[in-house]
């Protein structure tokens, strides 16, 4: 059996494929690349001969639509949901259909992978920093814009500084964080509010006599792990790794 797990974020489509308990062939493809060659550019890379596909999707409805009429025809098609509990993971949420499924599923991917406290940060289109604790019980999170979206916000809200575009650099763990230019200023300033955050949840935690292992995930985690203290798991695969353990209990029906 094999079966292709998809992480459908805001900015990126991600997959790979599920045989004998291992996850092989990933790839990705971003909202942009689809705007611009359309849906097929995404028909036309996905995996053939798969028997089944589980998919985080936050991607909108419209995406979980075309997705249904691209692999349904060939495959079972199944969507991960969050939910109060799951694979050893306890939710915090009154309401768990409220939480983001990425969140969800990267948190019990970081359970089954660590089985301990962690806090779980995907850096992406937004930030999203989560708490466990030593049980698998979720303590809540926390939302915050991303990188470019921080930066971008001050190009559209101020008169003198301009539209910050995306730099590949990581953010400086030094005094190079003081930049000699505004568009560098901006960068750092986005990156040291995200990276001063996740040091500050991490401490809380401690304060409160955990030792959480942090977990970092998204298209934006190489760039921010040098700002943060080690040490740091990162772990790009962490949706789909999180979709594998679901589907593997059969939680999912």
């Amino acid at each position: 059996m094999k079966t292709i797990l998809i992480d459908a974020g805001n900015t990126r489509i991600k997959w790979g494929v599920l045989s004998n308990a291992v996850i092989g062939e990933t790839d990705h493809v971003t909202h942009t690349d689809l705007d611009d060659a359309g849906f097929a550019a995404l028909a036309s890379r996905l995996p053939r001969q798969v028997d089944s596909a589980f998919v985080s999707n936050v991607a909108g409805p419209v995406l979980a639509t075309r997705l249904t009429g691209l692999l349904a025809g060939g495959c079972e098609l199944r969507f991960a949901k969050t939910a109060a509990k799951a694979c050893g993971v306890t939710n915090a949420y009154p309401e768990p259909r409220q939480m983001g499924v990425d969140r969800w599923v990267a948190l019990i991917g970081a359970w089954l992978e660590f089985g301990d406290a962690a806090l779980v940060v995907d850096v992406g289109t937004a930030v999203t920093i989560d708490a466990l604790d030593e049980s698998g019980r979720h303590l809540g999170g926390q939302i915050l814009p991303g990188l470019d979206s921080m930066s971008r916000s001050l190009g559209t809200s101020t008169s003198d500084i301009p539209v910050v575009k995306r730099h590949a650099a990581a953010f400086a763990s030094d005094v190079g964080i003081f930049a000699a230019s505004t568009a560098d200023g901006v960068r750092q300033g986005a990156g040291n509010a995200i990276a001063g955050a996740i040091e500050r949840a991490r401490s809380v935690l401690a304060a409160a006599g955990h030792a959480p292992v942090l977990v970092l995930t998204g298209g934006d985690a190489p760039r921010l792990s040098a700002a943060l203290k080690p040490p740091v798991a990162h772990r790009p695969d962490l949706v789909l790794a999180g979709l594998a353990g679901l589907l593997e209990s059969k939680y999912e029906r």
